[in-house]
């Protein structure tokens, strides 16, 4: 039988009125030993009061036997229907980072279920019943707590600690973002000159992974190349576990892996091309720099900025399966290269890392923008993925997106005007055959047209996002070390009912 919400929630619910003290409001949920009151007016729902906002009262100057609970209360909030299943409840709460909402039947508040009963459900539900409360993939499923960025999907937003990640790409350098992530402030001046410094005197080969390089060159993709010079370059330096070092050890490994790792893939590009690695520039900033090895060319200002707000707006993104795994590495204690080379081998898969030349793929098929309405219909009938189409957490337009529509726009170019035309007619196709999917370009979608023309060649498009998302990367192995948890999820057994009895060998 599938557990519904009527089978979790806690009835009657406490209730308070928006008239109500904060301090009457407080007493309510000490007596019930709850972490919310639900607020109602003649029985019905208008807002709900949680332990969280009585801790932001507190903070202020108010008195709470004065305020009022309707200044601090969430007003109409969302709420639950008393037969909808537990998945839907897990769903609403993780997804908007609730802890409690509501349960409204007819329109009368009858119960409040929260995570906490959520957690409960897998204690006491049968092992052989078939779950449905944790969704696949972990789809909204909370499993930490971080201070480093945000991605809030239905409202197309993102951001890098308290700023709007697209903002910070607008108008701030790569290597600021980086200060942010790394210290949790942007830098003056001062700072971001002192920090540009320590960058790039740490890009340069160390002598034993330079002597190898060439022989793991000639076999692998540049990704692989990657992970495995970074395993080497581990080894080389001796990283320890990070369990066994300090935040200021750990700090220094990140900023010399994040350095050098733009010179580990242009070194790597020419190598496989026969050409000699050249070495890196100190008056060039982090994206031009990588760009003038990768190509010998020194890039012009526009184009160095343009892979430079590529990079920025794909420096984080939440707990994205690479990130994820970076995480769950680090939580076991081990180093930073292998944290790292973790999250390489998951950004590997096409379904994470390879969308960029797969949508620069699909524009190749499509030829002439006259042929794309027919493409991108046969392809949708046909149930094949429009690459470059549509977000696993984007419910509307990638933010990423929209400003590199505007980055092409800067560099023009006879490619841009086509992407633009196959993004309208690919829209209108989507919209008609998919109707309510809300299907928008995603940041591969203009990711590739920037780095082709900005010179990069397509093989290189994954280990470019690679080079700058080892910040991020970065970024979260350090938080982790620094409130470590083993993380240790739990499975549901779907298999046959255990025990069975063994058999003997037959024969």
């Amino acid at each position: 039988m599938e557990t519904i919400v009527r089978d979790l929630m806690t009835s009657p619910p406490v209730t308070c009125a928006a008239g109500d003290t904060l301090a009457e409001a407080a007493r309510a949920m000490q007596r019930a030993d709850t972490g919310s009151v639900v607020v109602t007016d003649e029985g019905k729902v208008v807002g709900i009061l949680t332990e969280r906002d009585l801790l932001r009262a507190a903070a202020g100057d108010g008195n709470p036997d004065r305020e009022q609970v309707r200044l601090w209360m969430t007003s109409r909030p969302d709420v639950l229907g008393p037969d909808e299943r537990a998945d839907a409840a897990w769903a609403s709460l993780t997804s908007h980072h609730y802890r409690h909402l509501p349960v409204v039947e007819g329109d009368r508040c009858v119960g409040v279920v929260s995570l906490r009963d959520l957690m409960a459900v897998a204690r006491i539900r049968p092992a052989e019943e078939a779950s449905g409360d944790v969704p696949a993939g972990l789809e909204g499923v909370v499993v930490a707590e971080t201070t480093i960025g945000d991605v809030r999907g239905k409202e197309g937003f993102f951001h890098y600690r308290q700023y709007s990640a697209v903002e910070l790409a607008e108008r701030r350098s790569l290597e600021d973002v980086w200060h942010l992530l790394f210290n949790g402030e942007l830098p003056d001046l001062a700072a971001a000159a002192a920090f540009g410094q320590e960058v790039r005197r740490r890009r340069v080969l160390p002598p034993g992974l330079r002597a190898v390089l060439p022989a793991v060159c000639r076999s692998g993709a540049p990704l692989d190349v990657l992970r495995t010079a970074v395993s080497l370059l581990a080894a080389e330096l001796g990283w320890r576990p990070t369990h066994d070092i300090g935040a200021g050890e750990l700090y220094d490994q990140a900023l010399g892996l994040c350095s050098v790792v733009p010179t580990i893939l242009a070194a790597a590009h020419r190598l496989r091309q026969g050409e000699e690695p050249l070495e890196p520039r100190d008056d060039l900033g982090f994206a031009a720099n990588y760009l003038f090895m990768l190509t010998g060319n020194e890039p012009s200002p526009l184009h160095a900025r343009a892979i430079e707000q590529y990079m920025i707006l794909t420096i984080d993104h939440g707990f994205n399966a690479s990130t994820f795994t970076a995480r769950v590495v680090t939580s076991t204690g081990a180093d930073l290269g292998a944290a790292i080379v973790a999250a390489i081998g998951a950004l590997s898969g096409p379904l994470h890392g390879g969308a960029p030349s797969r949508a620069l793929d699909m524009l190749d098929a499509i030829g002439t923008p006259e042929r794309a309405e027919a493409y991108i219909r046969a392809a949708v009938e046909a149930g094949d993925r429009i690459m470059g189409f549509g977000h696993r957490v984007y419910k509307t337009d990638d933010p990423r997106s929209l400003l590199l529509r505007s980055v092409t726009q800067q560099l023009g170019g006879p490619l841009v005007e086509f992407s633009q035309s196959v993004e309208r007619t690919t829209v209108e196709v989507l919209a008609e055959l998919k109707p309510g999917r809300q299907l928008y370009t995603n940041v591969e979608f203009y990711a590739g047209v920037v780095m082709h023309t900005c010179g990069i060649p397509r093989e290189m498009f994954t280990p470019t996002f690679a080079a700058g998302r080892t910040i991020g990367w970065s970024t979260h192995v350090m938080e982790q070390a620094a409130h470590n948890r083993l993380i240790r999820p739990a499975a549901r057994y779907v298999g046959m009912p255990p025990p069975q009895p063994v058999p003997l060998p037959e024969g």
